[in-house]
């Protein structure tokens, strides 16, 4: 048995002072090999994680850790786990954990090659933990980690939360009287479909790409309505016809379709849409989980005004680390000002356009 080092020693200490996580089981042996005890028993290290191509590590949600923002991953560890898989030729798969026992138990049974973590002084390492006797990955490790490499990560962070979210040409919110922009025949077609008011669906489209078809956000969403590559795959977009307006609204409203059937159970349509709309900025998961806080604490988690509240607050520990919260840190500034930029623009909109 591989002796630890005094680092994952003290990470061992920190890790179990903290406060599971879904099972996602790995094999400890590659589908290769197999048949005696001896194979079953075999380390999953280096070699096999390059030949399966796949590493697998473990954090916990937080925002130096690992968090979803704008349909993209972020996070000190994560961003630096990436390179790393990178490095080895490999993809990386960040599976997250609430419970830290739960993490150390899933390491030492060999469901995952490390966890990603932070000591209290980074700049001394990356915090990793490895499994046992994975010495070929932990050199690894060793040779390719530089404080250089922690220095890159932040920057590369700031630089992405900083920046403009999309790329685009602003147009004017009104192309003239009585006309709001060139597409206003696609959302009147499109928002048929979904029972919506076009003028609402013009406003979310303003508020993601000001009408732009060949808008790009740095996560790598596209078009008048900013959808993820992955979102077009689900809703059979063809990528590349992500930039044509027709089949991008299309899409879109096909995705809105999908989110409001989640919401169904609210009554309310003007709820209901705000809902769908803080689900297609910043995820359903996460909403729901600041809609689970918003019930807890006796708030109606059926009204935006009380759940945006829980979405601003998810950003803090004290609630994205509580029990109810299942997809942990979300940074809602941009969900709660979303919904209020396009519910702001709608109202012009009624007031300037006949429906």
């Amino acid at each position: 048995m591989r002796r630890p080092t005094a680092t994952a020693f003290l990470l061992t200490m920190l890790l179990l002072l903290l406060v599971g996580c879904t099972k996602h089981s790995v094999p400890t042996t590659p589908p290769w090999q197999g048949g005696d005890t001896a194979a079953d028993e075999a380390v999953f290290d280096l070699e096999q994680i390059q030949h399966a191509g796949e590493l697998i590590a473990l954090t916990i949600p937080g925002p130096t850790t690992y968090y979803d923002f704008q349909g993209a991953h972020l996070g000190v560890q994560y961003l630096l786990a990436q390179r790393f898989a990178s490095h080895l030729g490999v993809r990386l798969r960040m599976e997250t954990c609430r419970d830290t026992a739960e993490m150390m138990r899933r390491l030492a049974d060999g469901d995952a090659d490390m966890v990603a973590m932070r000591l209290a002084d980074d700049s001394l390492s990356t915090g990793w933990m490895l499994g046992e006797g994975k010495t070929a990955l932990q050199q690894a490790v060793d040779e390719w980690y530089s404080p250089q490499l922690l220095t890159e990560v932040l920057a590369d962070e700031r630089q992405k939360l900083s920046r403009p979210r999309v790329s685009r040409r602003v147009h004017a919110p009104m192309l003239r009287r009585g006309v709001i922009s060139y597409y206003d025949e696609l959302f009147k077609r499109y928002s048929r479909g979904i029972g919506w008011d076009w003028r609402l669906l013009a406003a979310q489209c303003y508020q993601e790409s000001t009408f732009d078809p060949d808008a790009v956000s740095w996560a790598g969403a596209k078009g008048l309505m900013q959808i993820m590559p992955k979102t077009a795959d689900h809703l059979g977009l063809p990528r590349d016809q992500m930039n044509d307006p027709e089949q991008n609204v299309a899409a879109a409203t096909r995705y809105l379709h999908e989110l409001e059937h989640e919401f169904n159970y609210i009554h309310d349509r003007t709820e209901r849409q705000n809902m769908v709309l803080a689900s297609y900025n910043g995820g359903i998961f996460h909403l729901q989980d600041a809609m689970r806080l918003a019930e807890r604490d006796h708030r109606n988690p059926q009204r935006w005004n009380d759940v945006r509240e829980y979405v601003l607050r998810l950003k803090d520990p004290q609630y994205y680390q509580d029990t109810l919260v299942r997809h942990g840190y979300m940074r809602g500034n941009e969900t709660a000002d979303y919904v209020d930029k396009i519910r702001a623009r709608y109202q012009q909109y009624i007031r300037q356009v006949k429906q």
